[in-house]
């Protein structure tokens, strides 16, 4: 055969094989084509499931910052609950000692439909204090120190109408008429420190400055020369150093309230109404600072939780100990020198109760009442006991909180008094700052 023959019978074959390559590249290039699209697609849902995954994060996120705020919120009610329910030393006719906060969660309640107690899971968690915002409680935590500078200010206005001499009739009577119009007024600055022993201790520390002013104007018609008398008292310094224990006595399981047993020791450091400078009448020329008298007030405090409230309850007795004063006062009155022996100030039970509401997750205020009954304090004079008479000092608590920071918040508390023995008005302005220290 032929060469041209040869090259005509492979041509076919030849042509063949060129159109099998040629369909063999498109097929391979639409296989590429196809394999890079799905890779686009591939891609593109992945980058849709990071988008949702970013998404899902920055919820979680914005979850935990809101969780957060609530809890800040919850503890800074439990903070202004306490204010009014826990103990805080002796109660005095003049200028009744204000109550001691300390915080305590509500995160297990915050969980719960109002009024019903937790589940069995969640009573079996021990509650923790609050006074940081990533803890929660009741008393201050193990190894945090609280620091809590106040201010606070109380006013009294006495206003009386006194007639020395003899009634005849309804409309007539003989002696003098006498108006006395006082106005008192005090100023302490303290600082107190709370220090959590353990989860259910607490000790506290507080450290008081007094400035203590009294004006009195009397009024007397009868006597022409001069029917005005007034006069005009101060004093300041160091008040009474008072020491306290908080121990919380349960978990508030089983529907039962929070129960805090508390003791405070007052001291007797302060300047003494037996202590002031007199006169050698025995009229004092300054006031006093301090009761002059050591006090204990054991007393328990109950909180129960239900959200978004808190009611609180505490019941309280002032164990009073008596001194022998034994000074002598007056040596040149009138009457002659007046020799104080023994003096007994009068117990006292104190109760309070109220609640206390979370406005929003910063922000909370509380309203309650409280009573303080005073006995009688009994008072040696030259070898005589003279008795005088009981107080009774009744107010109505207001109270305001904001969380500034997790471990930093301001607190505003007023009481409003309502019986004839309590003061006017008596405002304090507290600011506490948490830090841990073991």
């Amino acid at each position: 055969m032929s060469r041209v023959n040869r090259v005509r019978c492979f041509a076919p074959l030849l042509l063949s094989l060129a159109v099998a390559e040629n369909v063999a590249a498109q097929t391979l290039e639409e296989k590429i084509a196809q394999l890079e699209q799905a890779l686009e697609q591939q891609q593109q849902r992945i980058e849709q499931q990071q988008q949702q995954l970013q998404d899902q994060q920055d919820r979680i996120q914005q979850q935990k910052r809101k969780l957060e705020d609530q809890q800040l919120g919850l503890e800074l009610l439990r903070s202004d609950v306490l204010m009014q329910s826990r103990g805080a030393g002796p109660a005095q006719s003049d200028q009744p000692t204000r109550q001691v906060q300390v915080a305590q969660n509500q995160q297990q309640a915050n969980q719960q439909p109002v009024g019903q107690a937790p589940k069995q899971s969640q009573q079996q968690r021990r509650p923790v204090v609050a006074e940081l915002a990533e803890v929660g409680g009741v008393l201050t935590p193990k190894g945090v120190l609280v620091l809590e500078p106040s201010l606070q200010y109380a006013h009294s206005d006495v206003n009386r109408v006194t007639f020395r001499g003899i009634e005849i009739l309804s409309s007539l009577g003989i002696g003098i008429l006498e108006a006395v119009d006082a106005d008192r007024d005090s100023v302490t600055a303290s600082l107190t420190g709370r220090l959590g022993i353990t989860q259910r201790l607490e000790l506290e520390l507080k450290v008081p400055y007094i400035y203590r002013s009294e004006k009195e104007g009397a009024l007397i018609p009868q006597l022409d020369d001069d029917p005005v008398a007034s006069s005009s008292l101060d004093g300041s310094g160091i008040g009474d150093i008072e020491a306290a224990f908080h121990y919380q006595l349960n978990n508030g399981e089983d529907g039962w309230p929070y129960l805090i047993l508390n003791g405070r020791l007052k001291l007797a450091n302060g300047r003494g109404p037996f202590d002031v400078d007199r006169n050698d009448e025995g009229i004092g020329q300054e006031l006093a600072t301090g009761s002059g008298f050591y006090s204990f007030e054991p007393s328990i405090t109950a909180l129960y939780p239900s959200a978004p409230a808190v009611f609180f309850g505490n019941l309280g007795y002032v164990f009073n100990i008596s001194d022998d004063v034994d000074k002598v006062i007056g040596a040149g009155s009138e009457n002659g020198a007046q020799r104080i022996g023994k003096v007994d100030p009068g117990d006292a039970v104190r109760m309070s109760f109220g609640m206390g509401y979370s406005i929003n997750e910063r922000a909370a205020f509380t309203l309650g009442f409280k009573n303080d009954w005073i006995q009688a304090t009994k008072t040696e004079i030259n070898g005589v006991e003279v008795s005088s008479s009981q107080l009774n000092i009744g107010s109505i608590l207001m109270g305001y909180s904001y969380q500034l920071r997790p471990n930093v918040g301001i607190n505003l508390n007023l009481e409003f008094g309502i019986t004839d023995d309590a003061p006017d008005m008596l405002m304090t302005f507290r600011m506490p700052f948490s830090n841990k220290v073991f």
